[in-house]
């Protein structure tokens, strides 16, 4: 409910609600199930437009802007193309060439850019500052990867798995290797959604033990970890994995290879799994590291697909947020 103290005009108004309104997506605990089924919905929808080249215009005058402390290829060209696709402007920004470089305070920053942007894609390091941003900012902030969390990604790949296997309820995900980001993700949605997740990590590198506590609070016995990828996968409807070693941890790499040897998604693990099991990676892959390149490439792989799907929910979350 808005209580006004003062007559205001229907414009004013507007803005007030807008404000109100506004949606930030930097985790996936923040969605709930009608929003979940909106974006997987529309995603659909605008998918299928795409593939009759329809032409969209409902960010028409609407400019999203993309601030990356990290390197992208899949995440930073779907965002911009799905705001051009959709009749927006995209500005790239790199966070080097910002003054958040030059120490100003992000409060600051997040308050000039809401004034020259409708949405702000972040890809950042630090998650708090995503926070900090999403607090300030009267626009919606988007969570395009931070050392805790992927969101979008997540999303993407789980429009992907009901476009394979028709639903999620029911479904087995297993997530085999490091407790990352991306698994952080994957159990934050396991917790709203109706799907069983398995996580087999090693021992030095399982998932963060609050965010996993506060999933099994609401999913219960639907979030599994484990050490052992052969357990893990068993059965499995959909397996997932990423690289041993992500942005920042290249120094580890060869202690992660060590370690993380035993989880490499190949055929004999996949022999393990439902017949009809699909295999994603949200890429870049390490063909021989984390999954062999006859598996990446072959028959039971969806991650050519997957990929596109970023740029169809991307166009949504994008839409919704904006156009509310």
């Amino acid at each position: 409910m808005i209580f006004l103290l003062n007559k205001t005009n229907d414009s004013t108004l507007g803005v007030l609600l807008e404000v109100i309104l506004k949606k930030d997506i930097l985790t996936l605990s923040s969605l709930d199930i009608s929003e979940f089924s909106l974006l997987f919905e529309r995603a659909g929808e605008l998918k299928n437009r795409h593939k009759k080249g329809i032409c969209e215009k409902s960010l028409a005058g609407k400019t999203v802007g993309l601030i990356f402390e990290k390197p992208s290829t899949r995440t930073r060209i779907s965002f911009e193309a799905a705001t051009a696709q959709l009749g927006g402007i995209p500005l790239f920004i790199s966070a080097g060439d910002t003054q958040l470089s030059r120490s100003e305070p992000i409060a600051d920053t997040a308050r000039v850019l809401e004034r020259y942007l409708d949405a702000l894609v972040l890809r950042t390091y630090s998650h708090a500052m995503q926070e900090e941003f999403a607090r300030i900012a009267s626009i919606p902030i988007i969570n395009a990867l931070t050392d805790r969390y992927h969101p979008c990604q997540v999303l993407s790949d789980l429009f992907t798995v009901i476009e394979y296997k028709e639903a999620l309820s029911g479904i087995n995900i297993a997530w085999v290797g490091d407790g990352n980001n991306m698994a952080h993700s994957w159990i934050n949605a396991a917790a709203k959604l109706d799907f069983t997740l398995t996580l087999a990590c090693p021992e030095e590198y399982m998932p963060d033990p609050d965010i996993l506590s506060a999933a099994k609070e609401i999913a219960g016995d639907r979030v599994i970890v484990t050490h052992d990828p052969v357990a893990a996968v068993s059965g499995a409807d959909v397996i997932n994995t990423d690289v041993w070693a992500s942005m920042g941890q290249e120094a580890e790499s060869e202690k992660r290879r060590q370690k993380f040897a035993p989880y490499q998604v190949n055929r004999e693990l996949l022999a393990h799994a439902a017949r009809d099991v699909i295999v994603m990676h949200c890429l870049p892959a390490h063909r021989g590291e984390e999954i062999t390149g006859d598996v990446l490439d072959g028959s039971r792989s969806v991650v050519w697909d997957q990929t596109e799907n970023k740029l169809h929910m991307h166009k949504a979350i994008l839409e919704i947020l904006i156009k509310g």
